[in-house]
């Protein structure tokens, strides 16, 4: 199965996921979380050696706030449908739900990017309002560049991903200036390499390349991905 975005498994993104869309975002209460709940679930995305000692932060009506303080410069947050591409049917579905825990460069360079997102999100933008807001923080420097070995884990059995794909499989994702997935032989035949293309339309120019892991984070074996 292949990607079309951290949440759109392409297998289904253009049958039922279409009709199966959300073309308004919901209230607010339903993207919402239990505090502890959304702790436990984004603690889930790595294995417990990153992170219990990581930072975690949680989703509230303004944004993300840190709910605890880390210690090895990893971020563990649970991200939304919004940070799916912007033409994904299920954007706006607010049982979505993907656990991710950053390195230290994605902490820097990658997760300003979420947080500007939910950000316009919340404040009631619209795509074309957040993909202007977006563009405009890139080029005033308000949003950074892409910092060299920026990786995320997302390897939590409890992620939903969307309502065809579910919690998929365990994987880690690793960021690149955009370019074509023959750069990494991506999507091809027996390789491990997918390429994510959830940034590939969109002002944020990155290539996420997803790899598949065999274990869920608490070390369960994951089903083999077709």
């Amino acid at each position: 199965m292949r990607y079309l975005s951290v949440f759109c498994a392409a297998l289904f993104c253009t049958s039922a996921a279409q009709a199966a869309g959300y073309p308004t975002m919901a209230p607010q209460d339903q993207y919402m979380m239990d505090r502890a709940a959304e702790i436990a679930l984004a603690k889930s995305a790595a294995p417990p050696s990153i992170a219990d000692k990581a930072t975690v932060l949680v989703l509230t009506r303004h944004g993300y706030e840190t709910a605890v303080e880390g210690s090895n410069g990893f971020v563990c947050a649970v991200e939304r449908g919004w940070m799916s591409q912007y033409d994904f049917p299920q954007f706006w579905n607010p049982h979505m739900r993907g656990p991710l825990c950053y390195n230290p460069p994605a902490v820097r360079s990658i997760l300003p990017y979420t947080i500007k997102r939910t950000e316009l999100v919340l404040a009631g933008r619209s795509k074309p309002e957040m993909i202007a807001a977006i563009k405009d923080a890139i080029t005033s420097h308000a949003l950074p560049p892409l910092e060299s070995g920026a990786m995320t884990y997302m390897m939590s059995k409890q992620q939903y991903l969307n309502d065809q794909a579910h919690n998929w499989v365990p994987h880690l994702m690793f960021y690149f200036p955009r370019a074509q997935g023959s750069t990494w032989g991506a999507d091809l035949p027996g390789t491990p390499p997918m390429l994510n293309p959830q940034f590939q339309d969109s002002p944020e120019a990155l290539s996420v390349i997803m790899v598949a892991v065999t274990n869920w984070s608490d070390g369960t074996s994951a089903p083999k991905m077709e």
